[in-house]
């Protein structure tokens, strides 16, 4: 009976063994990144121009042998841009059992996944979500950013229709979004502290409408001789393209949300003049020139918006892999913190918040069809 039982236990443990090589013995043989954002749907640019950041990224990296000896693995989720999808992502993500994220792309679904992230002490990383209350609250201490906080841009903005445009009655409209609501309302609290300076018109816009001609109509009435604008490119080429029809020459000054080469196919010839604020321009970073020429012999394209971003959290998250010796939340974070990369947006390192140091946004104007920084 002895000898029976020990046989049975042999064949346990060499039953255990070979389960764990079938599943988990697998899975640890790569190192899993999961990248949410907009896959599909009026925002898909962003979230694809992220997401082949990534895959670039993690190119270079498994070509050089991977973090701690084992190759990064993609795991993508569509959220659509939105926070209640998003949710669901996040969910996916975390039964999927990745040990940091890349994205969310927009702010609104960032902020719904992040509380999932950190529930499950998952590190998460966005190359776009530009809220500030997403590092500034403290609410989330498992998110970082390579790009700056909307407040930095709403100052930029700002002060850029001030002083660079010399306006002073300006309109500030959003599209009810934590992004774009959140934009405005730090570019609405900058103009009401600067003497001479306007807001002639406050007002949230909704999302997908057919027209805009009731707003464009007050912004006319209004006199405002410029409109600050928080939100994306479909509801933006909209109000270019009404504003412009009806022979207004009221300047549309937007943010990141617009400063994409879709906005322009969209609006066409309407696009023409109109400023966005983006993140500064590092095309002749040498990282940067190796990544848009990478793009574009594998998709046969020019990146989009947030590609460099979406790269540069990349090698950030596989360098504090690599120096921390793990993907443990914690242990990224401490590393984050206290380490600076190159990366195509320069060489960054992160604060306290999650905010990266080093990165910054410049003014773009459209000319001749393509976004030209405003030196």
């Amino acid at each position: 009976m002895k000898h029976c039982f020990w046989k049975l236990s042999v064949m346990a443990i060499i039953g255990l063994a070979i389960f764990a090589m079938s599943g988990t013995g697998l899975a640890q043989e790569t190192l899993k990144i999961g990248v949410a954002g907009a896959h599909s749907g009026d925002l898909a640019s962003y979230g694809i121009s992220g997401l082949n950041g990534v895959k670039l990224a993690v190119a270079e990296i498994n070509a050089k042998g991977g973090v701690l000896g084992k190759q990064l693995e993609i795991i993508a989720e569509d959220d659509v841009c939105k926070p209640e999808v998003a949710t669901n992502t996040a969910t996916k993500l975390v039964s999927q059992k990745v040990p940091v994220v890349i994205g969310h792309i927009c702010s609104g679904a960032t902020k719904a996944a992040l509380g999932i992230y950190k529930d499950a002490k998952i590190l998460a990383i966005s190359p776009s979500a530009t809220n500030p209350d997403l590092t500034q609250s403290g609410d989330y201490p498992n998110f970082y950013r390579t790009i700056a906080s909307d407040d930095a841009q709403a100052t930029l903005e700002v002060d850029f229709a001030l002083n660079t445009l010399k306006l002073k009655k300006i309109a500030v409209l959003h599209d009810k979004g934590d992004y774009g609501k959140g934009l405005a309302e730090f570019a609405k609290s900058f103009l009401e502290k600067e003497k001479g300076a306007e807001v002639v018109l406050y007002e949230g816009i909704t999302p997908g409408a057919v027209d805009y001609s009731a707003v464009i109509q007050k912004i006319k009435h209004s006199g405002a001789e410029a409109v600050i604008f928080g939100g994306y490119h479909p509801e933006a080429s909209k109000i270019v393209m009404g504003m412009r029809k009806k022979k207004m020459k009221t300047v549309l000054i937007s943010d990141d949300g617009v400063k994409d080469d879709t906005f322009i196919k969209v609006a066409g010839e309407y696009a023409e003049g109109v400023y966005a604020t983006g993140p500064k321009d590092t095309s002749k970073n040498p990282l940067a020139v190796a990544a848009n020429e990478a793009h574009k012999k594998e998709f046969g394209s020019d990146p989009g918006a947030f590609f460099l971003n979406a790269y540069a959290a990349t090698l950030a998250i596989a360098n504090a892999i690599q120096k921390a010796g793990s993907a443990d939340s914690d242990a990224l974070s401490k590393t984050l913190k206290s380490e600076y990369v190159e990366t195509p947006i320069g060489k960054i390192s992160f604060d306290e918040r999650g905010d990266a140091i080093g990165a910054g946004f410049s003014v773009y104007q459209v000319k001749k069809g393509l976004y030209v920084e405003v030196k």
